[in-house]
């Protein structure tokens, strides 16, 4: 590689430093929704309906990113919240951006903070083929409760059994001349899984993350 190399890819460097690999992800956006009740912030969680994949879970509106209706993933989040909960986009206001989440499972979410100007839940219109219900919880029940904390270990699997009962290689790690902790498999990381309990519900995984790393800003004011 010669100077005039280096210098293409010096201009081929990122000013704002991105994901590696998130093209290889499932990327999704979340809008961590707030609404004002009784001068008081409180999340907004919806139940997903039985009938689509994660039924039963509690989430905040989202979806994945769809180019030929969105621009960013800023409109999926408020999209997706305006067709889940029936509430016209005016009136959903995002006021800035969360961390991005990078889930084990192959999941990237890009997360945005907002808030819903309506005068109360019996003012939304959800869609039944995807929620079930919509519930609120204040803001300064989760400042005040901890999440219980757990972890699970994740493995990678250079293998699988087939429906015949064959061994399916995926990644030959002994013909590579892997190390044989590779050749089955190993464990990765363990991985942090946050879990509420209220208003009857459990709010574990990536929302509870969502609401812990809102929390935290929140202490650090």
């Amino acid at each position: 590689m010669d100077e005039s190399v280096m210098e293409g890819l010096k201009e081929k460097l990122p000013v704002i430093p991105g994901i590696n690999g998130k093209d290889e992800y499932f990327s999704s956006a979340v809008l961590v929704l707030l609404m004002l009740v009784n001068k008081e912030y409180h999340f907004v969680f919806q139940k997903r309906a039985a009938n689509i994949r994660q039924a039963g879970e509690i989430c905040f509106p989202g979806g994945s990113f769809e180019p030929e209706l969105d621009t960013s993933f800023r409109e999926t989040a408020i999209r997706e919240t305006s067709e889940e909960l029936g509430v016209n986009c005016e009136k959903i206001r995002v006021i800035g951006k969360l961390d991005t989440i990078i889930a084990p499972l192959g999941i990237t979410v890009n997360a945005f903070l907002g808030i819903v100007d309506i005068g109360g839940l019996d003012d939304l219109r959800i869609s039944t083929a995807e929620v079930e219900k919509v519930f609120t919880v204040p803001v300064s029940y989760f400042v005040d409760t901890e999440p219980e904390a757990y972890k699970v270990n994740f493995f990678a699997h250079p293998s699988y059994t087939n429906h015949a009962g064959e061994e399916v290689i995926i990644f030959p790690a002994q013909e590579l001349g892997l190390p044989k902790r590779y050749w089955r498999p190993w464990e990765t990381t363990k991985y942090n899984i946050f879990v509420y309990r209220v208003a009857g519900e459990t709010i574990w995984g990536i929302t509870a993350r969502l609401v812990r790393d809102v929390v935290a800003k929140i202490k650090s004011l």
